[in-house]
């Protein structure tokens, strides 16, 4: 049986290395400077832990999960230009991997969103390596701290 958001949230905030709760008022900043909504899912996790670094914490952690105030456009952060020409204004940092390889929530839709592979070396490709936060975290959390989505890691 596949857990749900809150259920896997609950387990980021127990056994995990999670941040403090964002405020509303941290919430409501980001949405203004970023220009979209956090959704159901992310408005979930960040009201419980305003970011997270799972199985073990930083400098070492293989996913850590940004807190809002160092969210960015992905190309941005990736490239530190913000054109169409380096990706999608829509695709976020989310994830930092520690290996120049982050996990990005692409927000052109509703959500919710889905998550992309961006490594530094192959940006702007993108692979999408998880339909929502939901199916991220499931898959993140059963992981054993492998980045799920790399065959070769």
């Amino acid at each position: 049986m596949t857990p749900t958001l809150a259920q896997l949230i609950d387990t980021v905030v127990r056994e995990h290395y999670p941040h403090p709760p964002a405020t509303e008022h941290e919430i409501a900043e980001f949405e203004a400077r970023a220009g979209w909504q956090l959704g159901p899912e992310l408005r979930a996790l960040y009201t419980r832990t305003n970011g997270a670094e799972l199985f073990v914490p930083l400098p070492d952690a293989r996913y850590s999960i940004l807190p809002l105030a160092e969210l960015q456009r992905a190309r941005v952060r990736m490239r530190g230009i913000d054109d169409d020409t380096m990706g999608a204004a829509s695709w976020w940092t989310l994830v930092d991997c520690q290996d120049s390889d982050f996990v990005l929530v692409d927000v052109a839709g509703p959500a919710p969103y889905p998550m992309l592979d961006a490594y530094h070396g192959t940006y702007p490709e993108v692979r999408q390596v998880a339909a929502s936060l939901r199916e991220f975290l499931t898959r993140a959390l059963a992981s054993n701290n492998r980045l799920y989505w790399l065959q070769d890691d």
